[in-house]
């Protein structure tokens, strides 16, 4: 076999320095070649990936990258709680951390007051209603008998004094009598006529009944000492608070014993449900973005699983990007506000102002279903 005088030299070199145990080995110029092949077809493979998984993620009509992620933080709403009617507080039955449902009693005054006033208005109302009642039933038949028996008597001493009268003018013209008597006589006549004629028309009166008028001012009396009375009861539920919906005792203001007024702070509570994410997107994101779309919600803890959400509220006017919002985007770039609503959150693992980052997903069918927002 015949050596072409080109490779003899490198043969010669090869072998002498593969003689040599601490030469280091030379790789042939063949296998280098191989080699450089090998790292450029990876090279390829690597790039081909990228851009697969770029077009994966990616709208291949737009160029838009989904999902569109936007960071936020947790609103949970806080209410004050107090009692609507002053007085003195007996016991206070929660303490900050405790978790209350909806109508649990959380606090009471003391109730001694309230039930006096509630005892006054009821006995008010009730005299009130026995007067309405009198006059609607009106008069009693022995009632009606007394003032008839009024008229019989008043009809006869009419009649006693007109037999006087005639008696004092027959003597009067047979020159027996004086001028006196008979003027005497005379306003006695008159006298039992006239109370005879009130006995009548009293009589009338008490076959009449009452007035309409004063039937309707007694029937305004009674409504007007029922509302005092449904006021004292209502006073005298409100000597208890009451949750107004599940969360959590935040802050425990006031103690047993203490004097507090109407609207004075006894308690601080976090609601639990439903809370809320705000967050922002970028004027050119903001189509992309619909109401009543699902979001993912995902904390920084480790191994936290994502929070299903909703798009509840797309603020209709822009605003400067706030300095607790971070965006890829210029600080004077132009953002909406979003609020997420999540619905649930079985772990309570969210905390006001708790950053979390929000992923929307693209739509199956390029539109996000609306239900009505939050």
């Amino acid at each position: 076999m015949m050596v072409e005088p080109t490779a003899q030299p490198a043969l010669k070199r090869a072998s002498e320095t593969s003689a040599r145990p601490d030469a280091p080995a030379i790789v042939p110029p063949v296998q280098q070649r191989l080699g450089k092949k090998t790292i450029a077809l990876a090279g390829v493979a690597l790039a081909g990936a990228l851009i697969g998984g770029y077009f994966w993620f990616a709208d291949r009509s737009t160029g838009v990258v989904w999902p569109l992620v936007l960071q936020g933080n947790v609103e949970v709403r806080q209410v004050n709680l107090a009692f609507k009617v002053a007085g003195r507080i007996r016991a206070l039955l929660v303490d900050e951390g405790d978790r209350v449902v909806e109508g649990q009693s959380l606090a009471m005054l003391d109730r001694v007051y309230f039930v006096e006033s509630l005892a006054q208005a009821k006995a008010q109302r009730d005299q009130a209603k026995a007067n309405l009642d009198k006059l609607v039933a009106g008069n009693r038949p022995e009632d009606i008998a007394q003032s008839e028996a009024l008229v019989a008597e008043r009809r006869a001493t009419l009649d006693n004094a007109s037999t006087e009268l005639a008696r004092a003018d027959k003597l009067l013209k047979s020159s027996f009598g004086t001028q006196k008597a008979y003027d005497d006589a005379l306003a006695l006549q008159r006298t039992a006529s006239a109370q005879l004629n009130s006995a009548q028309q009293a009589l009338a009166l008490m076959k009449i009944g009452s007035r309409v008028e004063d039937i309707e001012a007694q029937r305004a009396a009674l409504a007007d000492k029922e509302s005092a009375f449904a006021q004292s009861m209502r006073q005298l539920a409100d000597a208890e608070l009451i949750a107004p919906s599940a969360g959590v005792v935040l802050s425990r203001v006031r103690e047993s014993g203490a004097i507090v007024n109407a609207g004075e702070t006894a308690f601080v509570l976090s609601m639990t449900s439903p809370v809320w994410i705000r967050t922002y997107v970028i004027e050119p994101d903001l189509a992309r973005v619909k109401p009543g779309a699902i979001v993912d919600v995902n904390i920084d803890a480790p191994g936290a699983a994502p929070l299903k959400g909703r798009i509840g509220f797309i603020s209709p006017t822009a605003e400067f990007t706030p300095k607790t919002v971070e965006t890829r985007e210029l600080r004077t770039a132009l953002v909406y506000r979003l609020r997420v609503v999540i619905d649930e959150d079985p772990g309570n693992v969210l905390r006001q102002g708790m950053p979390v980052t929000v992923s929307i997903a693209k739509p199956i069918d390029g539109t996000a279903a609306s239900p009505k927002p939050q």
